[in-house]
């Protein structure tokens, strides 16, 4: 049985987890059976998403992480996205991502020479597919960076606006007992956030605000 854990990722609460929904009737449909489906709401440009690092702690050995496209699972610079991908091979499992082309069948049943350029070209792939995500990631940025300068120096930028309902659920959470890393969990975000929110409400309590 060809068993599979869906990995769906966006950046910002804006953005539809929805649209991705189709990534598991097509793998059903392709024959896998489903293990799991992990849904996140967060950068690919952290490496400490807790939906990520549940799915890896899960992964058993011969099945397969699927996932909308390469910058789903990371946006990290090179090395760090090597490393993240580096712990679900570590797993047992390997990657099923389209842009990416998968030669890990053709390599397992192959030997000597052909075997090693068929896992040579599979791991420049990767790597070529992983450094494209940074890059993307770097190059939109840089143009907002760019952007909000424009915006500042017209006199029309306002700053972020927060996301009072991310804000609502954690406050929530964590005035019900729920712990900071089970909060992160269940509101989709980091803990790092989860810590400022809170430190943000109790420093407005007591002033008042």
């Amino acid at each position: 049985m060809n068993v599979a854990r869906i990995y769906l990722r966006v950046s910002t609460d804006e953005q539809d987890l929805t649209r991705q929904a189709h990534i598991e009737a097509n793998a059903r449909a392709a024959g896998y059976y489903i293990a799991s489906v992990y849904r996140e709401t967060a950068s690919g440009a952290r490496a400490d998403r807790p939906e990520l690092l549940r799915m890896i702690a899960d992964l058993q050995p011969g099945e397969v992480v699927i996932a909308e496209r390469i910058d789903r699972i990371s946006r990290l610079p090179l090395a760090e996205a090597e490393k993240l991908v580096a712990t679900i091979k570590a797993k047992g499992a390997r990657l099923a991502v389209p842009g990416v082309v998968d030669l890990s069948e053709l390599a397992k049943d192959a030997e000597g020479t052909a075997k090693i350029v068929l896992e040579a070209v599979q791991d420049m792939l990767l790597k070529l597919a992983l450094q494209m995500a940074h890059d993307d990631y770097e190059t939109r940025r840089e143009r907002q960076r760019q952007g909000i300068e424009l915006a500042r120096d017209a006199g029309k930028y306002r700053g972020r606006r927060p996301d009072t309902d991310i804000h609502e659920r954690i406050l929530k959470l964590r005035s019900a007992g729920t712990s900071i890393a089970e909060t992160a969990r269940l509101a989709g975000c980091s803990t790092s956030q989860v810590k400022r929110i809170c430190r943000e409400a109790k420093k407005d309590a007591k002033t008042g605000v």
